[in-house]
């Protein structure tokens, strides 16, 4: 009798400490990586579209600057940050992604004025945003620049 007290004890010990560590998870910070690549185009890239070097860019939500970054020589961008889960469907629904200088900077034919800017998308929707917040790691990426003049 005595040992399957034990046993019981030691089995709802260790859910309490999974369920702690699940909760902590949720509430705790969690890996978000944007990367992409920006074109120097006005329409959908193609296999020949030229990139845009060393462009300044922004990660805007709502009316606050949350990180900025810039292009390398490949057009490529990455933006890393930390953020507690609650936040994560913000990214999603009140954030873009803004290219801080004109086209016509990488191409002296496309417009001088207006800014290329992109909503997110979830890279894997297959997880979805939960899967990405109990794992602790979600990955986005624009889901399209556009030009806003």
């Amino acid at each position: 009798m005595a040992s399957n007290k034990y046993l019981l004890l030691a089995a709802i010990l260790i859910s309490v400490i999974a369920s702690q560590t699940a909760t902590a998870q949720l509430l705790g910070l969690g890996q978000v990586h944007i990367n992409g690549t920006v074109h120097c185009s006005v329409s959908i890239p193609t296999a020949i579209t030229p990139v845009f070097p060393n462009a300044p860019m922004a990660l805007q939500c709502g009316s606050s600057v949350i990180s900025t970054t810039t292009t390398n020589n490949n057009g490529v961008f990455d933006f890393s940050l930390n953020l507690l889960s609650s936040l994560f469907s913000t990214l999603l629904n009140d954030c873009k992604l803004i290219v801080n200088t004109p086209l016509s900077t990488c191409d002296a034919s496309l417009p001088s004025i207006g800014l290329l800017q992109s909503p997110l998308q979830l890279l894997s929707p297959a997880s979805g945003l939960l899967g990405g917040i109990l794992s602790g790691f979600l990955q986005l990426i624009p889901s399209g620049f556009s030009l806003i003049s």
